[in-house]
This record gives structure tokens, C-alpha cells and sequence, in this order.
């Protein structure tokens, strides 16, 4: 999906498969994030920690050397930014009421 990504919006070859990650090396932790669409979005939501699950990374980098190294690509928005915009485009793209009755589909099918 990176790939394509990146494909459909820059006139770079990638036809071997690579992954490239145009994040913004941005170390993002996960409840943060959740916290920031829950704010944005003016939702409110219980959090539960499944605290007998096993513990996964508490934050994230986009790691995005790759694609500085074969593409020349700077991050060119923040995180927060880009995510605010996600939601925009989300929310102006998509019918409300659908997405209420596929929601637990999409969140647990793989």
C-alpha cells in the first residue's frame, strides 16, 4: 500500500515491491493519537487498556530514510496536521450512517 502510495503521487520507479514509509519520524504514541481523533472529532469514548494482553509499542516512528535515500521525499506536513486532514476528508467523503453499520465489521475483520 506504501508503495502504491507513493506511486500514484510521484513520478518514481518502485516496481520491486519496496516498502517506503513517507512518515515524518515523529515519535507519536498510540493513546496520544487516540486521544487527539477523539478530541478532534468531538467524540467521546471509553479507553480500556486490555492489560492482559500482551504489551505492544508504546509509540511509533515512521521511520521514512528509505524514502528520503530512493525518492528525495522530505516530510512536508506534522502529524497532527495530517491527521486533522485525514479526519476532514474522512468525514467529507463518507456517509455517516454506512460507515455506523459496517464499523465493527471493518474494525475486527482481517
Amino acid at each position: 500500500m506504501r508503495v502504491l502510495f507513493v506511486a500514484n503521487f510521484f513520478p518514481f520507479p518502485l516496481e520491486d515491491g519496496t516498502a517506503v514509509n513517507p512518515g515524518t519520524m515523529e515519535r507519536t504514541r498510540v493513546i496520544d493519537a487516540v486521544q487527539e481523533v477523539l478530541k478532534y472529532t468531538e467524540h467521546t469514548a471509553e479507553i480500556r487498556f486490555l492489560l492482559d494482553k500482551p504489551t505492544g509499542p508504546m509509540n511509533r516512528v515512521a521511520e521514512n530514510s528509505l524514502a528520503r535515500r530512493l525518492l528525495g521525499l522530505e516530510p512536508q506536513v506534522k502529524f497532527i496536521d495530517g491527521l486533522h486532514k485525514t479526519i476532514d476528508w474522512y468525514f467529507s467523503s463518507k456517509d455517516r450512517r454506512n460507515v455506523g453499520l459496517i464499523l465493527e465489521r471493518m474494525l475486527l475483520e482481517r
